[in-house]
């Protein structure tokens, strides 16, 4: 089962992809969608968009794992960020892969067993669950890499 893990933002997205078979992890791949800085809000979504879309076509993952709006004081930046989710979740929905969705306390928890962990400590421990040889770079790539994880995580965790 491959899993794709979504950290959403309008500067740059995250995205990471694992594959689960036989009670085993791989990494298959990960990175950015980095939408042009200047380009309009609706261009910025677009972006998102189409390349979560061209992601999903080269890889065809069965799970579309994405992150919740942490809402914190900034009420403009939650929702541009919410704005950036929904263009994700909508190249999900488009090619009809389930969406599953966590806080980030949950990501966290799941990873490194502290649901306040800084985000080195939740890369570091994607490394190590993935036997990667360096720590994934940018973090929000390592973030959505730990959210394909957490989806993973709460799988098996059903299964018990």
């Amino acid at each position: 089962m491959k899993i794709i893990g979504i950290d959403p933002g309008l500067i740059q997205t995250g995205f990471g992809i694992i594959n689960v078979s036989n009670n085993q992890t791989t990494l298959i791949d990960y990175g950015i969608i980095k939408p042009q800085a200047k380009d309009t809000l609706a261009n910025r979504l677009l972006t998102i968009f189409n390349d979560v879309c061209e992601i999903i076509s080269n890889y065809n993952p069965q799970i579309f794992a994405i992150e919740e709006v942490f809402y914190g004081k900034n009420v403009k930046s939650a929702m541009r960020l919410g704005q950036a989710r929904g263009a994700s979740m909508v190249a999900a929905a488009s090619k009809n892969i389930p969406i599953y969705e966590y806080s980030p306390r949950k990501v966290k928890q799941s990873i490194t067993g502290n649901g306040n962990a800084h985000k080195t400590q939740v890369q570091f421990m994607v490394k190590a669950k993935l036997q990667m040889d360096h720590n994934p770079e940018p973090i929000d790539a390592s973030d959505a890499l730990a959210i394909a994880l957490c989806h993973d995580h709460q799988f098996r965790m059903a299964d018990l």
